[in-house]
């Protein structure tokens, strides 16, 4: 019998991928990385494993405009309030235009209504802003800053004699300037600040709309000098009670008035007002906003804060490190959002940054980074994780920490993106945007392991976390990401494409590497009971996924799924199910072929 030669067996040797990248949408990804994902997550991680189950809040909306968490979930539903599904009596809210909940300590206050409610007392709720119109008799009478008045008042050209300590002396030789007496100094001192008291015959009506260092805007007052931007600094009056006729009410205004003057019929007008803004946040026990465009009397760019713990007064002036304060800047462009970021608010344009520097002595100063801002229309993206703030500018996703942005979405790939919101859970970055055919993604990044995964198509409007769970609203539903409360998905389907499988090997060194192929995949997964995996390969770019196995599971077990692939010049593997599932490894056996494979 003839000895026949012996062949070598073609060499083979196994590539296995056990740790997992996530969602990488460019042409060229990593062995482990994923080309298109769907409802995936790193919960598992090193393992690829499929999201939790979301949640749907069991209530029913009619036109859901923004939510809120504070002690309990708030939203606002055509035009009303709600804590946890109980109507408040903050009712009548604009439903025309986007609806901006801003928390400040016990309060939240409703933009661009300028409205606000205080969660810890449900019945004190009204507008941050007020006005007050009056026609009647009113007097004018020079008094203390408390509202008592001046008792022995001498208007003359000459030194009164023999004063009382006290007495007030007009000096009409001295431009009708206000002296007072001091019998310990013997010498009349100039009244830096005269205060003149402003008394109307209304009952409580004015107590009711204001309140004491109130900055206001007066009109309708005999004197020019006591109209315009004010300070209320003393308020009283109260409503008639049965059987009385109640007390006049009165303001404490700055203002020279010589003597004591009625008038009988006087139309007066006084507002605090709250300035229109386009963002607004919370920093350091105060509201900051900004506004850009034409205010009906002037075009304006500026940044606002109100006074300190008073979110009522905007233009309270009073030269004290508690005030209000306004700066105009030249930087380019409208608005694209704002935060406060670390105890400090920072606006944003889309190539400017504002970092404001808070002052203890109300000396604040707004800087200028020329850098990638908040892309228009993405003002809902910035959110921080982990003390770094996120946000999406014009060409993507960035993270900044007070010097230059940096780029974190390069996994994205090169679609663009538009209208991004975000919200932000357990270290996870979640963002909701639309590409330019209007179809709208959702996104997780996963900052520790610095992983993106594309979720689905969820329109994601806005985010606000409480306790162990981050809500969603998405149209007229609140979705709870973690499923924690609310009516369960009845199943979760999950998807994960590879980038190109390609088998001839570049040239290593001075040798050419042998041509390999794939002969067989082998997966290794766990699977929940009723989950279903399927296994979907597409061969040389050809469009068609071709059926290649699938899992069906009754128990929860592992499994290991092998798959043998045809040969091919290059390929990519498609695993699609429904259920809970955790892949452990995705194992290549390769095999040496021919120059032709």
């Amino acid at each position: 019998m003839p000895r026949l030669p012996m062949l070598p067996g073609g060499g083979t040797n196994r590539v296995a991928t056990d740790v997992f990248g996530g969602y990488n949408h460019n042409l060229r990804i990593g062995d482990n990385e994923f080309f298109n994902t769907k409802n995936l997550s790193t919960d598992h991680f090193p393992m690829l494993a499929s999201r939790k189950k979301r949640a749907v809040l069991n209530q029913s909306f009619t036109a859901l405009q923004a939510i809120i968490a504070k002690d309990a979930l708030y939203w606002v539903d055509n035009g009303t309030l709600y804590a946890n599904g109980l109507a408040t009596g903050l009712t009548g809210l604009q439903t025309a235009r986007e609806t901006q909940l801003v928390s400040m300590g016990a309060y939240i206050c409703v933009f661009p209504d300028k409205k606000y409610i205080n969660t810890q007392n449900l019945t004190d709720y009204g507008d941050m802003g007020a006005s007050w119109s009056y026609t009647g008799a009113v007097t004018y009478t020079m008094c203390h800053q408390d509202g008592t008045y001046y008792t022995d008042v001498t208007k003359s050209s000459t030194e009164p004699t023999n004063p009382n300590n006290g007495a007030i002396w007009i000096d009409m030789s001295d431009g009708n300037t206000a002296k007072e007496w001091s019998v310990y100094t013997e010498s009349w001192i100039v009244l830096e600040t005269v205060y003149t008291r402003v008394d109307f015959t209304t009952m409580g009506q004015v107590t009711t709309a204001f309140k004491e260092y109130d900055g206001v805007r007066i009109t309708g007052l005999y004197d020019d000098d006591l109209n315009g931007s004010k300070i209320i600094y003393a308020i009283g009056g109260r409503a008639a009670q049965q059987g009385d006729t109640g007390e006049a009410d009165y303001i404490v205004i700055i203002g020279i008035q010589e003597e004591q003057h009625t008038e009988q019929s006087a139309t007066v007008s006084i507002s605090r007002t709250v300035p229109d803004m386009d963002f607004v946040c919370e920093a350091q026990n105060r509201l900051w906003g900004c506004f850009y465009g034409n205010d009906g009397t002037q075009n304006l760019n500026e940044v606002y804060c109100c006074a300190l713990g008073d979110f009522r007064n905007w233009e309270q002036y009073l030269g004290v490190s508690t005030d209000s304060w306004r700066a105009s800047r030249g930087s380019d462009g409208p608005w694209t959002g704002c935060i406060n970021y670390l105890g400090s608010p920072v606006f944003f344009k889309e190539n400017v940054i504002h970092p404001v520097s808070v002052s203890a002595v109300g000396a604040h100063q707004i800087g200028d980074l020329p850098a990638r801002g908040v892309q228009q229309g993405s003002h809902k993206s910035l959110a921080i994780v982990n003390e770094t703030l996120y946000y999406k500018t014009r060409s993507g996703v960035v993270a900044w920490q007070g010097g230059m942005p940096a780029d974190v979405g390069s996994a994205l790939g090169e679609e663009k993106y538009y209208s991004a919101a975000a919200g932000v859970f357990g270290g996870r970055y979640y963002i909701s945007m639309q590409d330019a055919a209007d179809v709208w993604h959702f996104f997780c990044y996963d900052v520790l392991r610095g992983i993106w995964m594309h979720e689905d198509n969820l329109h994601a409007e806005g985010f606000t976390a409480w306790g162990d769970e981050l809500y969603v609203k998405s149209g007229n539903q609140i979705i709870a990401l973690n499923g924690t409360t609310g009516t369960p998905e009845s199943k979760v389907e999950w998807l994960a494409d590879s980038g190109v499988i390609a088998y001839m090997q570049g040239v290593k060194g001075l040798g050419v590497q042998p041509v390999r192929y794939v002969s067989r995949f082998s997966i290794r997964l766990k699977m929940e009971k009723g989950a279903k995996l399927k296994v979907f390969i597409e061969y040389d770019s050809s469009g068609e996924w071709v059926y290649s196995g699938e899992v069906l599971v009754r128990d929860i077990n592992s499994f290991v799924l092998p798959i043998r692939p045809r040969r091919c010049d290059h390929m990519r593997l498609r695993l699609s199910g429904e259920g809970a599932v955790q892949i452990f490894s995705i194992a290549r056996v390769l095999e040496r072929g021919s120059d032709v494979v």
